[in-house]
């Protein structure tokens, strides 16, 4: 009687109506209850009930309060039962977005047994694993539980496949991975930012911004980041016409990375050689917050080069980059306060900025908490205020 009716409520779990019926019907408890049945069959259809559901908190939150993780964890063992380990996984995976769920999971050493799944499992289980493996990677300590189970390679092995889901999950696996010293080394020494990076070709515009976003930090913690990006043939083309892109999420994360890389002066220059300052001019239009802070990111560390800062201003940047003040997200202040800073060096471009009347919005930043915003903000304000005080000076003359 329960297969048919659990396997009926895990059909219809994929509809999100349904799922908001299932969790406000308490019958997130019942599954957890039957997750612990003798029947492969009853605990595979609750595993994905679970999973489907667990894309909301409070289902994550239930699943824990129920004791369902243990059971769960407990399913990995049967890896004989392909579609019984997908749903486990996949229910793993959803309710480890949960930071509370993935210290409970660790309690049952999950992490291990998911790194020992990712060789020789049916795509749809690696997609969930990987997955997993993404949000378990957020925590330190887990990063380096992941390196000592030999987790690093199979993660960079698993970066030449096709399937797209699969690589969306790899590459996030991979940047979280990143940001532990001693992963990157082995990373680098696997071949891995070489992998990523090819991974910018993809027609999916999901894994390209999933490998832009892990890119960036495996060039910050790269020993000879500079050399790296140098030595990859025609990568600086690739992400360069990246910025064409229709995709604000690609948009996003391929001017957070060529942030990172314009840190290098060398590759700066290769950089604005491919053209970055008009093709990141041309984006200052847009309205997408989370796209704007990594613009302004980029185009300040642009600056940073012979005369980019009057071919921004020439580009006709300076404007529309005035009004990302108006921005109600304080990250969009900051990098737009430095691009601005640095913008501001050039004469021009601050005759712009008064015009476009930055200085009282940049006056009000002055007194926040951030100090980089502080910093940014009189450094700009000082630049405007020295030209406006030399011109007087010469109408006076």
């Amino acid at each position: 009687m329960l297969i048919p009716v659990v396997g009926t409520l895990q059909e219809c779990a994929s509809e999100k109506s349904f799922r908001i019926v299932i969790q406000t019907e308490g019958m997130i408890k019942d599954l957890v209850k039957n997750l612990n049945s003798e029947n492969d069959e009853l605990q595979m259809h609750c595993a994905s009930a679970i999973f489907k559901c667990a894309e909301d908190k409070q289902t994550r939150d239930l699943v824990r309060k129920y004791k369902g993780l243990k059971p769960l964890v407990s399913l990995l063992s049967k890896e004989d039962n392909k579609e019984l380990l997908a749903a486990a996984t996949g229910a793993i995976w959803k309710c480890s977005i949960s930071m509370e769920n993935v210290d409970e999971l660790q309690k049952y050493k999950a992490l291990e047994t998911l790194v020992h799944l990712l060789t020789d499992e049916p795509e749809d289980v690696l997609v969930n694993v990987v997955g997993a493996l993404g949000e378990f990677a957020q925590i330190p300590a887990n990063k380096a539980i992941i390196r000592k189970c030999g987790g690093i390679k199979s993660l960079v092995n698993l970066l030449t496949g096709t399937n797209q889901a699969l690589l969306v999950n790899v590459t996030r696996a991979v940047g979280a991975c990143a940001t532990d010293m001693e992963n990157m080394v082995i990373i680098d020494q696997l071949d891995g930012v070489r992998l990523v990076w090819s991974l910018l070709k993809n027609p999916n515009a999901d894994v390209q911004s999933s490998a832009a976003w892990a890119l960036c930090p495996c060039i910050e913690n790269a020993k000879d980041a500079g050399e790296m990006v140098r030595s990859l043939v025609g990568g600086f083309e690739l992400i360069v016409n990246l910025l064409k892109s229709t995709n604000n999420e690609v948009l996003a994360s391929i001017c957070a990375a060529i942030a990172k890389i314009a840190k290098d002066k060398e590759n700066l220059a290769i950089l604005t050689d491919h053209g970055v300052v008009p093709l990141l001019a041309k984006l200052t239009n847009k309205t997408d917050d989370r796209l704007r802070r990594h613009l302004a990111e980029a185009i300040c560390h642009c600056c940073m080069w012979g005369t980019n800062r009057a071919s921004f201003g020439d580009a006709g940047a300076v404007a529309p980059l005035a009004t990302y003040l108006m921005s109600n997200d304080k990250a969009v202040h900051q990098s737009t306060a430095m691009a601005l800073y640095q913008l501001s060096k050039e004469p021009n471009n601050c005759i712009t900025m008064h015009q476009k009347g930055v200085v009282k919005p940049l006056i009000h930043f002055m007194g926040s908490d951030d100090e980089m915003l502080q910093e940014a903000t009189a450094g700009c304000v000082r630049n405007i205020r020295t030209l406006c005080l030399a011109n007087r000076q010469a109408q006076d003359q």
